[in-house]
């Protein structure tokens, strides 16, 4: 992979936690030369990663909408900064510009971009791998749900299988560097409801 898109909070908690898994990424990305694809922001989780990179002297590609550069959380140290119109081209733009994913914690805006880009992964519309970074449990519930969602029969099991979880990121990224995409059909060949 030459470069990794991250989506994660523009806030950030404090959780030391998470501060070492984010300088742990930062490590891995500069040590292997990938790049980061992410929101642009300054702010939070991103900037504290993007600054991170940035430190080891390797390679930031934000994309913000023009509306958040008019907030003024945009980030000014980036290697290359893509101002575009709208949410929606952020979130292609970001697509179109790495070679894998990574979900880290963050709120509503982080799970957006991770499950649209997911669908379109199941969909066969790109062929990224898309891991999660469980810091310290974060996404424990979420990822049980996705085993809900098997068990209740409204996703298949090899399809579930697309999402690369590790706590360490380290591992996440051999793992999205080793990943092989297999999504099956979408929707299950039975219709019968009982």
């Amino acid at each position: 992979m030459k470069s990794i898109c991250v989506f994660c909070g523009a806030n950030y908690n404090g959780d030391l936690l998470l501060g070492k898994a984010v300088e742990s990424l930062a490590d891995i990305m500069a040590n292997k030369e990938i790049s980061l694809v992410f929101g642009g922001g300054r702010v939070g989780v991103m900037g504290l990663l993007a600054d991170a990179i940035i430190k080891r002297g390797g390679k930031t590609i934000g994309v913000i909408p023009q509306f958040l550069m008019d907030k003024e959380v945009g980030h000014t140290g980036l290697t290359e900064l893509h101002i575009v119109d709208n949410m929606h081209q952020r979130k292609q733009l970001m697509n179109d510009l790495c070679d894998g994913i990574i979900m880290l914690p963050g709120g509503f805006g982080t799970l957006e971009e991770f499950f649209e880009v997911l669908t379109w992964l199941q969909l066969g519309l790109h062929k990224n791998p898309v891991g999660v970074l469980n810091v310290n449990g974060f996404y424990d519930h979420l990822l049980m749900q996705m085993d809900v969602m098997v068990e209740q029969r409204f996703l298949k099991p090899i399809n579930r299988q697309l999402v690369i979880t590790s706590t360490d990121a380290i591992e996440l990224v051999d793992m999205m560097e080793n990943f092989k995409t297999e999504p099956d059909e979408v929707w299950f060949k039975d219709r019968n409801l009982t």
